[in-house]
């Protein structure tokens, strides 16, 4: 028997394909079996029904427990991970006084390779297996946190944040250096294993129209390079690109004008849209990363998830760490919750995790490898406890009958309230344990 091959018995739950209704158009498996050879999803199925072939396999018995794909955080910010719980403010504010002073620190390459592993820690440790991740300015960064990813096998998109003005001296690149950096961040990394790569605007205010122009540039020359940018976050950024952008039909406009808007592009925020950028991210087949934590602690606004749906735009769910204030994206999914029940409308708990597996996986155009269970994807998956602490237990003792789930939905939805790293039984990426939590006495 192959040593790399694994039977693992839980009770299961995923999307295995699109769907506008993630309420009805899910497969749940009671009592079910998932096996993994060679860092890919071999089968699936009812544990009554495991086949023969893999009766041989070792098992790891999950029982009790709730196996669902790894989380896909869209939207977060690596060097913001020391700086999360930093006192608010607005946003402007927020970033002159915490951030830009922390991402100084990343131009020590040491100091950059020490927190990349210490935030890929935070991410698996919370079942986040693949993210979208801004780095700082510097290209140092970048490379250590790409390092630190492949050692792990994990699908990570990430990109080499640019800016030239309205930022300190020392964070500040110019549309030739954002260019050259890219490019050549983009030959190492860009679909080298199971990296991708993101051009990175941080957002309008910060890059002139000669470095957008560059970024631009690149975006048209590598076609399946990722974009990822801010937009619409805070009134007063908004007021802010009116005035830096005059020429400019609308904030969404400056970034497509340098063709940075298409699928592929991912757009942090978009709490304060104009009808026309509804459709143009439409119809670009775009994507918006939800941020509901970082939108709250910010007091930007509520972001309209029925507005989004409407319009037939792909929303995905992202913690946005460090505005946001939590690493795990099942808080961030209360956090949403919380935000449609402000703006009258529903979030079940099934549509929550459709927008934060397999739902941002179709998104992106990674629905063959990432966010689901399917056989042939690759193994990253996230073992949930329900009964992590005394209160959780309590709660979903009714939700459970021999060791077994009976309604996952009702328990997804308790652990969106009360989750904390504790939720996270284990972490699996390319089929290997990259977090198991300590044994417990409860």
């Amino acid at each position: 028997m192959d040593s790399h091959c694994h039977v693992f018995r839980s009770s299961i739950l995923h999307f295995p394909e699109e769907t506008s209704s993630p309420e009805q158009n899910f497969n749940f498996f009671k009592d079910g079996f998932l096996v993994t050879r060679n860092g890919k999803i071999a089968a699936i199925g009812h544990f009554s029904d495991l086949p023969e072939e893999f009766k041989s396999y070792s098992v790891v018995d999950y029982s009790g427990k709730l196996l669902v794909p790894g989380f896909i955080d869209c939207h977060l910010h690596f060097p913001q991970t020391e700086m999360i719980a930093s006192y608010g403010e607005q946003l402007l504010q927020w970033l002159q006084n915490f951030t830009f002073p922390t991402e100084t620190k990343f131009q020590d390459h040491d100091y950059a390779k020490a927190m990349a592993n210490l935030f890929l820690a935070q991410l698996f440790s919370n079942g986040t297996t693949s993210a979208m991740v801004y780095s700082s300015v510097h290209k140092q960064a970048t490379d250590a946190l790409f390092a630190a990813a492949t050692e792990q096998q994990m699908a990570l998109i990430a990109g080499k944040v640019c800016m030239d003005r309205n930022c300190p001296d020392d964070l500040r690149d110019c549309p030739t250096s954002a260019q050259k950096d890219s490019v050549e961040l983009i030959e190492k990394w860009h679909n080298k294993g199971r990296t991708k790569y993101a051009l990175t605007p941080r957002f309008a205010p910060t890059s002139s129209e000669n470095q957008l122009a560059a970024l631009g540039e690149l975006a048209q020359q590598y076609k399946d390079v990722f974009i990822q940018t801010h937009l619409s976050e805070n009134t007063h950024e908004i007021a802010w690109v009116k005035e830096l952008f005059p020429q400019h039909q609308h904030y969404l406009d400056v970034y497509d004008h340098h063709h940075l808007v298409r699928k592929g592009s991912v757009f942090g925020h978009c709490i304060h849209l104009h009808q026309d950028e509804w459709d143009l991210l439409a119809a670009t087949q775009a994507t918006i990363a939800f941020c509901p934590s970082s939108n709250l602690f910010l007091g930007s606004g509520l972001f309209n998830l029925d507005k989004a749906k409407q319009s037939n735009v792909n929303v995905a769910l992202a913690t946005d760490v460090g505005a946001g204030t939590s690493f795990n994206m099942l808080r961030t999914m209360g956090d949403a919750y919380k935000i449609c029940q402000l703006n009258h409308c529903k979030l079940s708990a099934l549509s929550g995790l459709y927008m934060m597996t397999q739902g941002t996986a179709k998104a992106l155009d990674l629905d063959d490898s990432i966010g689901n269970l399917n056989p042939g994807s690759h193994a990253d998956f996230v073992v949930l406890d329900p009964k992590f602490s005394n209160l959780s237990e309590i709660r979903t003792a009714s939700l459970m009958t021999d060791n077994t789930i009976n309604l996952p939905s009702d328990v997804l939805f308790a652990l969106s309230m009360l989750a904390d790293e504790r939720t996270t039984e284990a972490t699996y990426i390319a089929g290997k344990a990259v977090f198991k939590q300590p044994a417990r006495s409860h």
